[in-house]
């Protein structure tokens, strides 16, 4: 994306890509067909220390400048929940057209190259692509997080930062999911593949409802991978199994007209079967007869459904992660422009700063737009 505005703008440019061919995250995103952005983005989806930062790139280039560019090349596309847009047919349509808006003459891709030096000279940088010395007047960072390292994923934009003396906010792993404390992994171990709607909430206040997948390693699905991006070790997070439901109505009528029905004979009525009974296993609950409990015992029944309180061990690490929580300190960079306050034609674009998107096409979304901003500048 930032090559190509660079281009348009007859700049000369150069881009170096360690790995064998492009797109390798693109082309695996959203089970292959690339959730590419969102009907909806504002800087209410991105976390971010200064919430403001990314307001200005957004609306320089919108999630509509990019769906009519997707529209432009005729590729199918459609909307899922929340607003999230993924291509009908394949994720290597949304690659093949960002290269064919780099075919200029003015731009050259090299891949399979390390760059192994850089200098800053008065005039721009000198560095060393493979064997071959290379100058340019701006260099751009757009080499992502830590996230994935099957697929190349490095700390390389990272290290260029603090090479020229720029904080880099510390790296966690985002948009990941939890693993569980052995007790817990035993009592729901039996639910893998099991998905429920529910309502999740970390301890700051955030709140997600979307589903959630128990996995044989913990949990997993979208309202894991959001709530994940606000989760620290050592916290506990509240799920609400049953969003949808009144289930002090449904106790209280059962108990009327089936006093002798058990508890997990009525809650299997709203919620998978093996899940009540690992609820049970796990003690939150007994199980008895209706008609054995009294009003305050339902009352806690329903109150332990709503608000099932569970402290993950852990998440599964940047192996799995979408995304790189933290990075380059945004700070030090414009937010018009995304240059570096300190290094004139010095960029970072994309995830290697501290910008992380919501799951739902968001960290594209911020991809494009900090890579068009600064194709307009560098």
């Amino acid at each position: 994306m930032c090559a190509a505005q660079a281009g348009r703008r007859g700049r000369k440019v150069l881009v170096i890509d360690h790995a064998k061919r492009p797109g390798r995250k693109i082309l695996i995103s959203g089970g292959g067909r690339c959730n590419f952005s969102n009907y909806d983005v504002s800087s209410h989806n991105f976390i971010c220390q200064n919430p403001h930062f990314v307001k200005s790139a957004l609306s320089q280039y919108t999630n509509w400048d990019f769906i009519s560019m997707v529209s432009k090349y005729g590729i199918e596309f459609e909307e899922r929940d929340h607003g999230q847009l993924f291509c009908v047919d394949s994720a290597k349509q949304i690659v093949d057209m960002l290269l064919k808006e780099c075919q200029q003459p003015t731009i050259e891709q090299r891949y399979q190259t390390a760059v192994t030096h850089i200098e800053k000279q008065p005039n721009g940088f000198t560095l060393m692509a493979n064997t071959q010395a290379v100058e340019c007047e701006s260099l751009v960072i757009a080499t992502g997080g830590l996230s994935m390292p099957k697929l190349g994923a490095t700390p390389f934009g990272y290290k260029v930062a603090e090479q020229f003396g720029l904080e880099v906010k510390a790296t966690t792993a985002g948009l990941v999911p939890f693993t569980l404390h052995t007790h817990d992994k035993e009592a729901l171990s039996e639910l893998s593949g099991i998905a429920i709607p529910c309502e999740m909430e970390a301890q700051d206040g955030t709140v997600f409802k979307e589903a959630l997948l128990f996995t044989h390693r913990g949990l997993s699905g979208p309202s894991v991978l959001q709530i994940s991006s606000y989760w620290k070790p050592g916290e506990a997070i509240s799920i609400n199994l049953v969003p949808d439901n009144d289930i002090q109505q449904l106790l209280d009528i059962s108990k009327e007209k089936h006093p002798n029905q058990s508890l997990k004979n009525t809650l299997a009525k709203v919620l998978p079967k093996r899940l009540v009974e690992a609820l049970i296993l796990l003690e939150l609950f007994a199980d008895k007869p209706l008609k054995q409990y009294t009003p305050s015992q339902l009352q806690q029944v329903v109150h332990t459904l709503e608000h099932w309180t569970i402290k993950p061990n852990g998440t599964e690490g940047y192996r799995t992660a979408e995304v790189t929580m933290g990075g380059v300190n945004t700070d030090h960079l414009s937010s018009k422009t995304m240059e570096c306050k300190q290094v004139s034609g010095l960029y970072f674009v994309g995830e290697v700063m501290d910008v992380t998107g919501w799951l739902g096409g968001y960290n594209f979304s911020w991809a494009w737009s900090s890579g068009y901003v600064a194709g307009l500048n560098c």
